[in-house]
């Protein structure tokens, strides 16, 4: 979870549980489909019910459910980017959001010798380690915008509406660090990448998937199968894995391949090796819902402005103010009016496709003006700037598809779709 701004989009939630299945420790439902609605209001006003699904413009997704018994109601980001999910669990001035393991008579913390411990940590950044204050399994997690929590292991049931999620792991945090007021709005992360403490791993499901709308549209997050007769079949690109490990390649990442870069009919004029990890794991190209724009390594980057800049000459007025670089990372703005018809961008994987087009492209900044004209910036960063050694690609490039992580047959599956068209023809409420 990296970039936050202003606002929250607002989704109302509903779980339709379909059919049931055994698991030999668990009983989970076969899917999980969540209907969302779309509005965008102020953040200090989303209304604390339990039966919400929120989507935050510059964090993705996040749940509002129970978590303990009896049941207590939590905010968590879900973080594609991340595996370990957490809570704060120690109540502070400046952390109100949190959970009380006191209150909770199913809360299990988690011993120093449990393999939970021992084994299912080893892809964490920071390998877990032993508290000698109270013999339990402790946990520092950090991320790219400088924010780390830590804390101690434990399990606890959570719960989506009426599907009960027993004995999952989780961090219970009892310190942590940011620098951005929005951290404090919620109660912790849901990890969902590939490993083997992520939620959707702990869940059982062989495969997720969401469609996230773009501003005032319904949208679908779903667990388990998409049988959908009138979802255009998905293009697949194979996950990469390394069997060894590198000190900056995380193995446990939604990581594909990018292979080329197309702005309208031009074909970057870049080499492929440009796009593939080097010896040390630097230059692996995820897939993040925990992060809100797309970041591209330097010289990929300088060569998409470039062309961008080449095609919209004459459509678009740069914004021309070498001191302004928004979100840190994206020093090409424009003054615009009205949008004008605008190149597309595609992002050419191995196997499929992503096409950024129209007002995916630009994106305006809250509250700045230059005279009559709203300052836009282009929705590509350069990764570099923010000391991340990594493709990124981020939620908005995602909106109005169908985004399919396959961790059984190791892959990610793309389509166009209109995500408010989906939740009508899954029969929710718009």
């Amino acid at each position: 979870m990296n970039f936050l701004t202003q606002f929250l989009i607002f989704f109302t939630l509903f779980i339709n549980q379909q059919n049931s299945c055994l698991s030999s420790k668990k009983h989970y439902p076969s899917s999980l489909i969540l209907p969302l609605k779309a509005k965008q209001i102020p953040s200090q006003t989303i209304p604390k019910s339990p039966n919400k699904l929120s989507f935050h413009h510059n964090i993705s997704l996040t749940v509002s459910l129970s978590v303990g018994s009896p049941p207590q109601q939590v905010t968590m980001v879900l973080d594609t980017g991340s595996e370990l999910s957490w809570l704060h669990c120690k109540q502070t001035p400046t952390t109100p959001l949190s959970f009380n393991s006191n209150l909770s008579t199913t809360y299990r913390p988690i011993p120093c010798s449990s393999p939970t411990c021992t084994t299912k940590t080893r892809d964490f950044t920071v390998p877990a380690s032993c508290d000698p204050n109270n013999k339990l399994c402790h946990a520092v997690l950090s991320y790219a915008d400088a924010s780390s929590v830590e804390g101690n292991l434990a399990s606890d049931n959570f719960r989506f509406d009426n599907s009960g999620l027993p004995g999952m792991v989780f961090g219970c945090m009892d310190a942590g660090s940011s620098s951005n007021p929005e951290d404090l709005k919620t109660t912790g992360l849901i990890g969902m990448n590939r490993g083997s403490l992520s939620f959707v791993s702990q869940m059982g499901f062989p495969k997720f998937s969401y469609c996230i709308s773009g501003s005032d549209n319904s949208g679908v997050l779903l667990f388990g199968e998409a049988n959908l007769p009138w979802l255009k079949p998905l293009n697949y690109t194979p996950l990469i894995r390394m069997s060894t490990p590198l000190p900056y390649f995380d193995r446990v990442a939604y990581t594909v391949q990018l292979e080329g870069i197309r702005v309208s009919g031009t074909v970057l004029p870049l080499p492929k090796s440009v796009f593939v990890p080097d010896h040390t794991g630097a230059g692996q190209t995820m897939v993040d819902s925990g992060t809100q724009f797309t970041f591209l390594l330097g010289p990929v980057y300088t060569a998409l402005k470039t062309e961008f800049l080449r095609q919209t000459k004459g459509i678009l007025r740069p914004l021309d103010d070498p001191n302004f670089v928004f979100q840190g990372a994206m020093d090409l703005c424009y003054r615009v009016g009205a949008l004008p018809v605008l190149p597309s961008v595609s992002l050419m994987f191995r196997g499929a496709e992503m096409s950024v087009a129209g007002e995916k492209l630009l994106y305006r900044v809250p509250g700045m003006t230059r005279g009559s004209d709203a300052v836009y910036c282009f929705t590509f960063g350069n990764s570099d700037l923010l000391g991340v050694e990594a493709f990124i690609i981020g939620h908005h490039h995602q909106q109005n598809m169908w985004v399919e992580f396959d961790l059984v047959n190791s892959r990610v599956g793309l389509a166009e779709v209109r995500c408010d068209l989906a939740s009508q023809r899954l029969g929710l409420p718009i």
